[in-house]
């Protein structure tokens, strides 16, 4: 019985868990698209022309690769919480639209659309207390929150 009315003492601590975790994986799977070169870049890029975006898919793909790597590495650390979790939403739905009119079925684009779910998820949860958001940029009337 004692498990059922567990308090969840241990909330951001999980919560750092998943930031490394989901972080560490996000590093990885954006580190071949940002070191892709031109080439990919361009490839990645053109996704955007789905949103009616044909200009500059070089920046797009590079961007793509940046938001995850760069994003992930913030998430991981608790860092810039908000623009990167909001970062890493966009990226992700336009990943989810290009694998949906792709026709690749829910498989195909299944990865992206829960990842951004995570992520939309977390931009309102935060990064909780063992976070450098926390340590950086908390004022005084909030450190009684936690």
């Amino acid at each position: 019985m004692a498990f059922i009315n567990y308090r969840y003492n241990y909330k951001d601590f999980g919560l750092l868990l998943l930031r490394l975790g989901i972080g560490f994986m996000f590093i990885l799977h954006g580190w071949p698209k940002l070191t892709g070169g031109q080439e990919k870049w361009i490839q990645i890029g053109q996704t955007m022309e789905l949103l009616g975006i044909s200009f500059a898919p070089v920046f797009w793909g590079f961007m793509a690769g940046f938001a995850e790597v760069v994003g992930g590495a913030l998430i991981m650390l608790g860092l810039f919480w908000r623009i990167s979790c909001l970062l890493l939403v966009v990226t992700m739905l336009v990943a989810t639209l290009r694998h949906v009119t792709a026709g690749d079925g829910f498989g195909g684009y299944s990865h992206s659309l829960e990842a951004g779910i995570l992520f939309f998820a977390l931009l309102f949860i935060g990064p909780g207390k063992y976070s450098f958001d926390k340590a950086f940029f908390t004022s005084k009337r909030d450190r009684r929150l936690y």
